[in-house]
């Protein structure tokens, strides 16, 4: 069995949604796992949201490229990267009182905040950044 089919694997049989590189260490040698990962982003079974960090991904119907596949969105994939990285992290009010129920407005994006010496890193999900562009906004809150 050959690396890219090991990784292919482990993804469909994994519950989570956003994986690492360093995931992948017992299966080949670093830059085969490079490669392989290499690979399935093209093939569209991944998608790069930065620096050693991919996500589950099918081909959207509509435009033929590849889509997340997390139900909850970029913003759930942003929380789950956030969560694995250790990252203490809020959101805005709105967007909390919008999941817990509170209130029936559902914002246009979710605003996060956090300490930029834990995490500066740019991450992309579709025309969804967040990363490098926040850290200056994270410093002005």
């Amino acid at each position: 069995m050959t690396a890219v089919d090991r990784i292919y694997q482990k993804i469909k049989r994994s519950r989570r949604y956003v994986f690492e590189r360093k995931d992948f260490d017992g299966f080949a040698s670093y830059d085969q796992i490079g490669r392989a990962l290499k690979q399935l982003v093209k093939k569209g079974e991944l998608i790069k949201l930065g620096y050693g960090l991919y996500t589950k991904a099918r081909i959207n119907s509509l435009t033929g490229r590849p889509m997340p596949t997390n139900p909850g969105g970029s913003d759930a994939l942003m929380r789950e990267i956030l969560k694995m990285k250790g990252v203490d992290f809020e959101m805005d009010n709105l967007s909390l009182q919008s999941l817990s129920g509170e209130s029936t407005q559902i914002p246009s994006s979710v605003h996060y905040s956090w300490n930029p010496k834990q995490f500066n890193r740019k991450l992309v999900v579709g025309n969804r950044v967040l990363g490098t562009s926040q850290k200056t906004e994270n410093k002005a809150r």
